[in-house]
């Protein structure tokens, strides 16, 4: 099998790159990634010469280039990651989650119609719901939770959503769709709130937290949603959607906390900030279909994971300070410029 692996030099991205590359040793993996601010290349250098893995620059948005992509790779599958996905970006500037998350879905759909891709996953989040009161702890977001986004972000991957739901009814494309809840874990970029707050206790500054802390977050380890879009894409049924959760909620004041814990820090460091424009109050995921359908269940308690996570950002530190300096601009031309002489 070949796979079309989009975004996948951002954080689940690369995730899932390593997780399939080493599950499925035989699959061919190509890589396509615009390496804007949030896609790092030093992220794969481990699999990056592979033999099964190809890295291609591009834009999702680049209809010509995805087509020729297309063509020279006679693809079995497409896994969409590629996103504009921080929400306050998003509110600063829609026109560029408008554009990568809507305009690139629907040419990427116009390729795997064209050439006759097998399966076409989609990978979403829980936002397209909107929030649930924080007082409403027996509420939780199903498959047929209406859509009910609040920020550009959330609207711009509903209005993708949408759109592979339409060419599966209009065109028979075999499409599946997952929706997730928040992820953490190894390579996540150091704007997100886990590792923005590792990062500032380390350095001994001020932790700052929207509003009271009080939103809550149903956080999922990164390998454990690998694993569940791997079982969709093999055994999923076309047409549906699934949601994965992590049944791990926790509001962000528990979260920093926890990591100030870990670290041997004190809680002296938490500041409170203005809270964001439109700040969803609490998000929290029933994944009962994927555990039925497939047999899925999240094998990582956030207890366990926090602890994965921050040990990793500790050994790893290169990795997270070279993107904080700006660093790892610089490395990506190196290792394209690699690349390029290997090809």
């Amino acid at each position: 099998m070949k796979i079309l692996v989009t975004g996948g030099a951002g954080f689940i991205g690369s995730n899932f790159m390593y997780y399939m590359q080493e599950k499925y040793p035989t699959y061919g993996l190509v890589c396509l990634d615009a390496l804007t601010y949030a896609g790092n290349l030093a992220t794969l250098k481990e699999i990056l010469y592979k033999d099964n893995v190809r890295f291609v620059q591009g834009d999702i948005t680049d209809r010509e280039l995805v087509e020729k992509l297309f063509l020279e790779e006679q693809f079995d599958a497409v896994v969409n990651f590629a996103a504009e996905s921080h929400v306050d970006r998003s509110i600063l500037t829609p026109d560029v989650f408008l554009k990568t998350n809507i305009l690139g879905t629907q040419i990427l759909l116009d390729a795997a119609k064209a050439h006759g891709v097998r399966r076409y996953h989609q990978v979403s989040t829980d936002e397209v719901y909107g929030d649930l009161p924080l007082d409403r702890k027996d509420l939780f977001f199903t498959e047929e939770t209406p859509i009910h986004t609040s920020s550009p972000y959330s609207a711009s991957k509903a209005a993708a959503d949408l759109l592979v739901q339409a060419y599966h009814r209009t065109y028979n494309l075999p499409v599946t769709i997952s929706r997730c809840s928040n992820n953490y874990g190894p390579y996540h970029f150091p704007e997100k709130l886990i590792p923005l707050m590792i990062a500032k206790a380390l350095a001994g500054e001020s932790l700052p937290v929207y509003g009271k802390g009080e939103n809550v977050r149903d956080w999922l380890y990164v390998k454990d949603h690998c694993k569940a879009i791997d079982l969709i894409l093999h055994q999923g049924t076309v047409g549906e959607v699934y949601n994965v959760g992590g049944h791990n909620e926790r509001t962000n004041l528990e979260v920093v906390k926890t990591i100030l814990k870990e670290l041997g820090k004190g809680e002296e460091l938490i500041s409170f900030v203005s809270d964001r424009a439109g700040h969803d109050l609490r998000y929290a995921i029933d994944p009962k279909k994927i555990e039925e359908e497939l047999g899925w269940y999240p094998e990582t308690s956030f207890e366990k994971g926090i602890k994965e996570t921050i040990s990793w950002y500790l050994t790893h530190r290169s990795w997270w300070e070279s993107i904080l300096s700006g660093d790892y601009l610089e490395e990506n031309k190196r290792l394209m410029e690699t690349l390029d002489k290997e090809s």
